[in-house]
């Protein structure tokens, strides 16, 4: 009986560990997942947009190829 007992009980530390490992983990994986639709949206607004003027044009597509490469960085 005692050895059912032994088997049944829970490691704090060992556990503990491991929880908040995972939540860091989710945590991390939301942050990110975050900041990709973030980066998407503005990528739309950028892309809706529509202009003549060439300085205004050269400006939009220096911010989208910023935002391209922030898109690669995170996958």
């Amino acid at each position: 009986m005692a050895s059912v007992l032994e088997a049944t009980q829970v490691v704090p530390g060992r556990d503990a560990k491991k929880e908040e490992a995972k939540r860091l983990a989710e945590d991390t994986r939301t942050k990110r997942a975050r900041q990709m639709q973030g980066l998407n949206l503005q990528r739309e607004n950028i892309l809706s947009q529509r202009t003549s003027q060439p300085a205004r044009r050269v400006a939009l597509e220096a911010a989208l190829a910023q935002i391209d490469g922030q898109l690669a960085q995170l996958g």
